[in-house]
């Protein structure tokens, strides 16, 4: 069974016992969670798509760790004018583990 989840405001495509990262969830680790905006549900042969969410169908997961991204580094420069801006990002991320989905 697959399906598409909104998840903090992007799209993942989610399967059972996947595990995942997502952008940082206000949870605790080790708590569950539950997604109730599932645009897409694939089981066997059926495809299921909501317009624009499914009604009651719900993705349980749990989440694992709290994380920080590898460090991006953004670089600016204009060539013959002495700038230079050198600064860098570490994204925070959740990792989550699919759990059950519920159709």
């Amino acid at each position: 069974m697959i399906a598409i989840v909104e998840i903090a405001g992007l799209q993942y495509k989610v399967k059972k016992d996947q595990k995942l990262y997502v952008n940082r969830l206000d949870t605790e680790e080790g708590a569950a969670v539950n997604f109730d905006k599932v645009l897409l549900l694939e089981s066997d042969e059926n495809i299921s798509v909501g317009k624009p969410y499914l009604d009651g169908v719900k993705v349980s997961a749990s989440v694992v760790n709290h994380l920080k991204d590898d460090k991006k580094i953004i670089f600016k420069k204009k060539r013959r004018k002495g700038y230079k801006v050198m600064r860098g990002h570490r994204q925070p991320l959740s990792l989550i583990q699919i759990g059950e989905i519920t159709a």
